[in-house]
């Protein structure tokens, strides 16, 4: 057979042929390899911009300074504090033998004596050691461990615990507490030298400068948010000398007591509040002023209380109408309700009516700055007192007492009268009265739903006292009194009422009807 011969050479062909093609292709790819026409990977994203200033060097600084407040406190169960040795504990279930055999051994149920036997009954002898009850934040300012936090973080402890940001642990005892401005300092026994921050001048601070709050939020430890101060003098209800930072940085339970500080390393605010309708942090939080909080705590730590003068006078604001009915140029001030009669505003003349429009040369905006005006001075202090009276201003010289523990309310001579015998009608007013059963004023015995008066608040009950400071016994002493504030330009009536023994003004329109 002869076909052998033929087919090497075809295969051999057919070899050379496929290496050529082979040797051909890889030159191709390397050509298109060494030339850079092939496909090759890209360089990852970058952008070149400028680097927005970051807070970390702030933070490194000031965070030494800033520790977490542990509070414990004795808890002694009702029904185990042996206060009454015939009760058992449990008077609330049914008089049932068995039933009540039960509940004692289940009380004491997997306790063990010395011997490791298991006991039933009382357990009371646990409950002398302080238990856990607040947690919050703080920050030393001073070296020798003086440090603030918040009166509401540690009101019901009995021990305190400090713990500092390298988790040491350190005993503190209470030095002094302030309920009015909710703060409180404490003292490290012991420790050595501590790293301390100080208070700025928070007047500077200006809404929308950049703070960072440091704290210990949900018992986390020390956790860093940053944001901006969102409002000044932050009116939030919480007591007579509110005048609160807002900020939007993240503030939470836990937080409360630590600082806010400003990007010097200052601290313009302590963290007391939040705005929170699911109990989290929703950008909204309260600090307490530098400047509030560093005259607090200088008396804390010298005296253990604070000192604050007091006038004796109950006040209320300056609305449009009442300035207008008084010949007031702004609604600046605060209105005198009533003077107390054994307080210093008394003494030195103060009156209900007069308008309180600066102390010692400092114009009072409103009853709040009035109160943190006095509040700052020192008992028995001697002060400038002006007030607006009779359309003109006068200086009063107070020598201020002390504000008592509990504020002290100013009574009245007048009280409720019996049903009345007959009425008049004050028709432009919308106000149906009569004669006080003392001869002091008129009790008002029915309000037109659609009048200025019930506008205002005025009720069946109320006793109108004066008008225009002027006392007024009879409804022609009242429509006497519209008389002259018309004819004099004035457009309404400043109207002293009581109700429930307490006074307030209420301004109304002249003789409109």
């Amino acid at each position: 057979m002869n076909t052998a011969p033929d087919s090497y050479p075809v295969t051999r062909k057919r070899l050379m042929a496929a290496a050529a093609s082979i040797a051909i292709a890889g030159a191709i790819g390397i050509g298109a390899l060494t030339s850079g026409t092939g496909p090759v990977l890209a360089d990852a994203v970058r952008v070149e911009a400028p680097q927005v200033a970051g807070f970390a060097d702030i933070v490194e600084r000031v965070s030494p300074a800033v520790v977490s407040v542990k509070v414990k406190a004795k808890i002694s169960p009702a029904a185990d504090d042996g206060s009454d040795q015939n009760s058992d504990g449990f008077d609330n279930l049914p008089n049932n033998p068995q039933l009540r055999r039960f509940f004692k051994e289940f009380r004491g149920f997997g306790d063990q004596n010395d011997s490791g036997h298991r006991r039933f009954g009382n357990r009371g002898h646990h409950n002398d050691q302080p238990r856990p009850v607040a947690q919050g934040s703080g920050f030393f300012i001073s070296e020798d461990g003086y440090l603030v936090t918040n009166n509401h973080v540690v009101s019901e402890g009995t021990a305190f615990t400090v713990v500092t940001s390298d988790g040491k642990e350190l005993d503190a005892k209470l030095v002094g507490a302030d309920p009015r401005t909710d703060l409180a300092v404490l003292k490290v026994e012991g420790g050595g030298k501590f790293t301390y921050v100080d208070f700025a001048d928070d007047s500077k601070v200006r809404v929308g400068d950049w703070v960072v709050a440091v704290g210990n939020p949900f018992g986390l430890g020390g956790t860093v948010t940053a944001g901006i101060v969102s409002a000044r003098g932050r009116d939030i209800g919480a007591g007579p000398y509110d005048d609160f930072l807002q900020i939007d940085a993240s503030v939470n339970r836990g937080n409360s007591g630590g600082p806010t500080f400003n990007l010097n390393g200052q601290v313009v605010g302590i963290n007391t509040a939040i705005f929170s309708p699911s109990g989290g942090s929703v950008g909204i939080a309260f600090d307490i002023p530098a400047s509030t909080a560093k005259l607090v705590v200088q008396d804390l730590m010298k005296n253990g209380t604070v000192q604050r003068g007091w006038l004796g006078v109950e006040i209320q604001p300056v609305t449009s109408d009442i300035a207008e009915s008084l010949g007031l140029k702004s609604n600046n001030g605060a209105l005198v309700s009533s003077a107390q009669d054994d307080g210093p505003g008394k003494k030195a003349g103060i009156t209900a009516g007069d308008v309180i429009t600066q102390v010692d040369g400092k114009d009072v905006a409103s009853p709040k700055e009035l109160a943190r005006l006095i509040g700052a001075y020192t008992p028995g202090k001697p002060v400038e007192v002006t007030v607006w009276r009779d359309g003109k201003s006068e200086t009063l010289k107070v020598d201020l007492g002390k504000l008592p523990a509990s504020d002290k309310q100013a009574s009245a001579d007048q009280q409720q009268p019996a049903a009345p015998a007959s009425s008049d009608t004050l028709a432009n007013l919308g106000l149906t009265v009569t004669k006080s059963e003392n001869g002091k004023g008129l009790v008002v015995t029915d309000v037109d739903p659609d009048s200025d008066a019930a506008d205002r608040g005025i009720q069946p009950g109320d006793i109108i006292v004066a008008v225009n400071s002027t006392d007024v016994n009879t409804t022609s002493d009242v429509s006497k009194a519209m008389a002259d504030a018309a004819k004099s330009g004035r457009k309404a009536v400043l109207m002293q009422i009581t109700r429930d023994d307490r006074n307030r003004f209420v301004a109304l329109p002249v003789a409109k009807g």
